[in-house]
Order: structure tokens, then sequence, then C-alpha cells
């Protein structure tokens, strides 16, 4: 990623946090299980603590773009756990859909061509990885 990929992904990120957690993630489960209900068996019950784990994976991700090597492995590994969950690589492109769409919900008008452009790259490195 460039500099400007990777400023544009903290700046919305940063503004995005600025929403309840819960309800950035509420969003973002409930249009991924609304336009896929088949994945919706593949997580818990209870999601709160799903909820949290996205949040932070994410947050944490965000904040080491500038050194993405430092987590490759952790990435890899989340990947590895998620093939035992029955993940396959159509899955990634059903969440970065889902991903996308809450990144543009929730920013608004913070929401443009720039931020959709880096995001979308960032999944795409990270599913990448993700999948091996």
């Amino acid at each position: 990623m460039t500099i400007i990929e990777i400023r544009e992904v903290k700046r919305t990120w940063k503004l995005l946090r600025n929403i309840n957690p819960s309800i950035v993630a509420d969003a973002f489960y409930s249009k991924l299980f609304l336009e896929h209900p088949r994945l919706r068996s593949m997580f818990p019950k209870d999601m709160d603590e799903q909820y949290d784990k996205l949040i932070t994976m994410l947050s944490k991700i965000v904040a080491r773009l500038d050194n993405l090597e430092n987590i490759q492995q952790e990435v890899v590994d989340m990947g590895e756990r998620h093939k035992s969950y029955g993940v396959v690589p159509k899955h990634y492109d059903m969440v970065g859909e889902a991903l996308l769409w809450t990144l543009e919900k929730g920013l608004g008008d913070d929401w443009n061509d720039e931020a959709a452009k880096a995001w979308s790259k960032c999944y795409g490195i990270l599913a990448a990885e993700m999948m091996g």
C-alpha cells in the first residue's frame, strides 16, 4: 500500500471509531447475513464476542498498516483458524463486500473514491494473506 492509501485507511477508521463499535459490527454482520444467510451458521448464536473480535482485529491491523510484516503471522494464523471453521476463498469476497458497505454507510460523506480504493486494497492484501 502507498503512504497515501495507508493514511486514508487510518483517517477513515479513526472517524468510524467515533461510532459505537457494537453498532459498526452489528451493521457489518447484519449485511453479511442478509446477503449470505448460509454464513450465519458459521458464527456463534451470541455475537457479542464476535463483534469485539472484529473491531479489535481491524483496529490492530489499521494501527500497524505502516509495517504489516509485524502482524503477518497473526493474519496467517487467523486465516488458518478460519479454514478450520469451514471458510473458503469465496467467503472472503462476501466479507469484503459487507465490510466496504459498512464503511461506506458508517462514514457517510467522508466515504469517497480514495477511501474505497484504499480499503479495497487493504482488505485484498489481508484476505490474500489469510487464504495463504
